[in-house]
């Protein structure tokens, strides 16, 4: 495999550490082995094992449905890593090994983001036309199964099951198949009532499945970002069940943000204008170091009002080795001096074609690592 391959993929992996489940770190490939079944082995603190059934990494039974379902990347990645967030909660990564859903097909879930009808009666969504006048519009733009399993005997047995739901906070439609787009936004009130009362379908329809009459499922509610948000959704509340009805939610206080702002004002926690202050502080030192650059941005995560990680990217003019190796060096510096301390940070160092560079600090550690990546 050549090297542009390679390091493709290794930034497949880096990119999917994105903003809304600010899951920064990494794992070991080493691996556990019982008689049918490996895991992905020991991982790094707060991740999962993952499960291979046959040698063979067990992908989702509906993988690929979400691609076709956005417009917005960051929506699908914060959905993911948020979602995995969200297991955390219930099923923890020391008892509980993570498996790719094996019970919700793609047919199963194109048809359960389709719209109601007489020839898809499971839609999730209204029927097409009015209410009181009123367009329906798409709520449910995303689902997701993650499966946890523990260990029994030789074999793994399956122990809770936790799914996603992705709401519309606008809904994007045309008239005509090559009319113009048209949106409609949908209030945080009846995207919370909806979604909620999808969540209860899909419960009830998960307890009708062979084996999951008894497993404690999770359901989390997502609210999706507009199309031109440069951060994804996030997750607004979630609910653990044991039975066949939903038991009360839980709510999660997740907002993400872009800096950096000239006006922070619409911030709901007193700490934005301070970290957005801050951010701005290493932009203009990275700028002053190095004049070529396109750009300095950064994703910015808060839970329950608390800054608890970053996502940066510098996008460079240059392309000398020995300049972006310089740059690095500076960059790992200046992100310890002015970015805030105890939270993970990753930092993409990029030009308009590739990434040139990756600096990282996990949660817990005080010093940012490197990588560059070369040219052969």
């Amino acid at each position: 495999m050549k090297w542009k391959k390679i390091r493709t993929a290794l930034l497949l992996v880096v990119s999917t550490t994105v903003l809304a489940a600010c899951s920064f770190g990494s794992s070991s490939s080493s691996s556990s082995k019982s008689s049918k079944y490996t895991t992905t082995g020991s991982a790094a603190s707060g991740t999962y094992e993952g499960v291979i059934k046959n040698g063979k990494y067990q992908t989702s039974k509906s993988r690929g449905v979400n691609v076709a379902q956005n417009d917005n990347t960051f929506n699908l990645k914060s959905f993911e890593t948020g979602l995995t967030n969200v297991s955390k909660k219930v099923f923890s990564t020391k008892s509980y090994i993570f498996q790719e859903g094996q019970y919700l097909n793609t047919s199963t879930v194109e048809n359960w983001l389709g719209r109601v009808s007489g020839s898809n009666k499971t839609g999730l969504n209204p029927k097409k036309g009015k209410t009181n006048g009123k367009r329906n519009p798409i709520y449910v733009q995303q689902i997701e199964e993650q499966d946890y399993m523990k260990q029994s005997g030789d074999n793994l047995k399956l122990h809770g099951i936790t799914v996603g739901i992705g709401l519309n906070s606008v809904d994007y439609y045309r008239k005509t198949t090559d009319g113009p787009q048209y949106k409609q936004k949908i209030s945080d009130a009846d995207l919370r009532a909806y979604g909620e009362k999808a969540a209860q379908k899909v419960l009830t329809r998960l307890r009708q499945k062979k084996g999951l009459k008894n497993v404690p499922i999770v359901i989390a509610l997502y609210k999706q970002a507009s199309n031109d948000s440069l951060v994804g959704g996030v997750f607004f509340e979630y609910t653990s069940n044991s039975g066949n009805q939903l038991s009360s939610w839980k709510e999660l206080n997740i907002e993400n943000k872009v800096f950096p702002k000239a006006s922070d004002s619409t911030t709901s926690n007193s700490n934005g204008q301070t970290d957005n202050s801050t951010f701005s502080n290493f932009k203009s030192q990275v700028q002053s170091f190095f004049p070529n650059l396109s750009g300095v941005t950064a994703q910015a995560q808060y839970k329950d009002g608390n800054l608890s990680g970053m996502h940066i990217t510098v996008t460079t003019q240059f392309y000398s080795e020995t300049e972006i190796t310089s740059f690095t060096q500076y960059i790992a510096q200046a992100a310890s001096k002015y970015l805030p301390s105890g939270i993970p940070i990753d930092i993409k160092i990029q030009s308009s074609s590739e990434m040139q560079a990756f600096v990282y600090r996990d949660s817990g550690q005080s010093k940012f690592s490197s990588h560059v990546f070369e040219s052969y």
